[in-house]
């Protein structure tokens, strides 16, 4: 199965570099040794005729080949060891609070602007700063109640945060279906392994939704908010909704009837407690945001402002998103938490800064240039892979807008065994764990592995030619 695999000069995640296996990947490997070429595919195929009888896919915007896609899957799993587990566990909960804490802070008394920790420019200009909700109270102080931190590795095995996605962050629905169609084409593996499960997201996810609700007699009512069918993760919108047993609506499904939000049903209108929002700010209600949009909920706003229902992510949330702001998350935790980060950035030069924009202009074909608030891999400049034309396009909307871009040096992902083009071959992975934050923080063991199905690519997104695999934490 392995025969002839390389680890190359990158960090592997199966094979250290002298080409033996990783000891917490000894019982996988041995397992798979053991199947031989002729049954691993006859089960690949079992894996994915789960994923199209499913239907489990995901849209990709301005693409003539179609917008609808079955979910590229790797069946060779990646492995965590359980101590490498609680390092990053340890790391993201630092994270998820050090964030929220900033969040209430820049929307109450800015005390972190007021103190120069980070320069108030940076923030008043954000794009996604809402200064309407300035003293607006939040349930329970949360802001980011479902965060997906990107995690990479480098050559050295160090684990980076690349970023953080605290709007609406997707992909959990691919993560619990990976683990299903591995289950299905691999059943003995998981019992003899011992791998920890992951099935426990959407009860999480729904207790979540249940502490953050305004309404404290009775069942609160939940409900998620989705953009419509042509939206690209609208198949995780009606997975989890389902999973979770509450219903999913569209902006003409909820009416604000004096400051309260109903649902409108065949029985008549049933009051809402919780929005599960999977619709950007910008469009979730035309009152107060953008006038154009037929997506969201007029008078929301109203409604949200008035304590009457509960959103999450709370509204606001994308100031901690823009990639500008990622820079100083380091210093948010000491400034908040008094405690040294546990899982470093990647290091960042930001294109506003006069020393850093030199640099950015001076080594554009070294570095990776990305868009302040873009994300799935739009917006962004692989300098090394770059042609001489999109380098010069970059440099020329770097000078028009240097507050929109960041730049970092090119990280050498790790990498993973992968079965591509008829053999087993190295490709490279981030990871996605999700964190919930309600009554305490919980994140689900693993997360959301993608990888860049292109041999050397580095982009890994689902939206540019990535897939994903399973992620195992062992016990």
């Amino acid at each position: 199965m392995f025969e002839g695999y390389t680890a190359d000069q990158f960090y592997d995640e199966m094979f250290s570099p002298d080409g033996k296996v990783r000891k917490h990947c000894e019982p996988l490997h041995r397992k798979f040794q053991q199947l031989g070429k002729k049954e691993f595919l006859s089960r690949k195929a079992t894996s994915e005729l789960y994923f199209m009888r499913q239907g489990i896919t995901f849209n990709v915007y301005h693409d003539n080949r179609g917008s609808e896609r079955i979910f590229p899957f790797d069946p060779v799993p990646r492995v965590i060891p359980a101590a490498e587990w609680e390092h990053l566990e340890a790391g993201l909960t630092q994270r998820i609070l050090a964030l929220n804490l900033f969040l209430h802070d820049v929307y109450h008394d800015q005390n972190i602007l007021n103190d120069e920790v980070i320069p108030r420019h940076y923030i008043e200009n954000a794009k996604h700063f809402r200064k309407e909700f300035r003293g607006v109270d939040v349930p329970k102080d949360i802001y980011i109640h479902i965060c997906g931190s990107d995690l990479i590795r480098g050559g050295d095995g160090t684990y980076y945060v690349l970023e953080d996605n605290g709007r609406c962050p997707s992909g959990a629905s691919y993560l619990l279906e990976n683990r299903n169609a591995l289950k299905r084409a691999f059943p003995s593996l998981f019992d003899s392994l011992g791998v920890r499960p992951v099935d426990s997201y959407p009860r999480d996810l729904l207790n979540m939704l249940h502490h953050i609700s305004p309404r404290r007699e009775g069942e609160p009512v939940c409900v998620l908010l989705t953009p419509g069918c042509y939206n690209s993760a609208y198949f995780e919108h009606c997975y989890l909704a389902r999973k979770m047993g509450i219903e999913i609506v569209e902006g003409r499904d909820l009416v604000v009837i004096d400051r309260f939000v109903y649902m409108r049903t065949t029985k008549g209108l049933v009051r809402v407690d919780v929005i599960y929002r999977r619709i950007d700010d910008d469009f979730i209600d035309p009152v107060v945001f953008r006038k154009d949009s037929v997506l969201g909920v007029p008078g929301l706003m109203n409604a949200y402002k008035a304590g009457n229902v509960a959103l999450a992510n709370a509204v606001g949330t994308g100031v901690a998103d823009d990639k500008v702001i990622y820079y100083f998350v380091p210093r948010m935790i000491e400034y908040y938490l008094g405690q040294k980060p546990i899982l470093p950035n990647v290091p960042t030069f930001l294109a506003s800064e006069e020393a850093d924009y030199k640099h950015i202009m001076a080594h554009l074909p070294e570095l990776v240039v990305k868009a302040a608030n873009e994300s799935g891999g739009y917006g962004m400049l692989m300098g090394p892979q770059a042609s001489s034309e999109e380098i010069e396009k970059f440099r020329e909307l770097i000078k028009a807008d240097p507050r929109n871009y960041i730049a970092q040096p090119v990280i050498s992902l790790s990498q993973s065994p992968t079965w591509c083009d008829g053999a087993m071959e190295g490709r490279h992975l981030d990871l996605r764990p999700y964190i919930i934050y309600g009554e305490d923080v919980k994140i689900v063991p693993g997360g959301l592995t993608r990888v860049a199905l292109t041999k050397g690519s580095l982009v890994v997104n689902s939206s540019q030619g990535g897939g994903s695999k399973d992620t195992w934490v062992l016990k």
